[in-house]
């Protein structure tokens, strides 16, 4: 549910192009889109604060198709995701999303962590995506759907998938 403080910030961004709003909105969620960038990148910093400063400047000059439909967060996030896409096609010059997803890996962090990354790397990278969204950035089945553009009983599917394989291969290395 939209908040509000949101609803002003977005009717004020869109009627009268207003960059207090737009900054304010950028505030609010760059935590968010960054930390799914991190998780998108197998904690390259760098790489998700410029993913993410990509996709905000994609949606200030895009803000003209923010009907308000969906929060401006569930929008946000879809732009981030075909940025994501973007880049990963374009870096590694592949079509096939799975294949380029697996590489850049980073191996800085260790413990939890690197085995969280590796149960990560399990997964297909729709899977990884579903499971992030639902998992750490808290949205509903139908707002993942809105930002991966599927349909609702796939992104399910995905995100059960998904948190079965972590399962089994977190609980094969010690974890219960």
């Amino acid at each position: 549910m939209r908040s509000l403080s949101e609803i002003a910030l977005t009717t004020r961004l869109s009627l009268f192009g207003d960059r207090q709003a737009f900054d304010s909105l950028v505030r609010e969620n760059q935590g968010a889109l960054r930390r799914l960038f991190l998780h998108l990148t197998l904690g390259d910093t760098m790489l998700s604060d410029d993913l993410a400063q990509d996709t905000f400047i994609k949606a200030w000059m895009h803000i003209d198709q923010y009907k308000g439909g969906s929060s401006f967060q569930t929008w946000l996030f879809s732009i981030g995701y075909r940025t994501w896409i973007d880049y990963v096609r374009s870096q590694h010059e592949v079509d096939d999303i799975d294949e380029a997803y697996s590489l850049g890996q980073s191996d800085r962090d260790i413990g939890l962590q690197m085995d969280m990354r590796n149960a990560l790397m399990l997964l297909k990278p729709i899977e990884r995506t579903c499971v992030t969204l639902q998992v750490i950035e808290g949205m509903k089945t139908d707002a993942i759907a809105k930002v991966t553009e599927l349909n609702a009983n796939t992104v399910r599917s995905h995100i059960l998938r998904g948190k079965q394989k972590l399962a089994e291969y977190l609980k094969q290395n010690g974890y219960e």
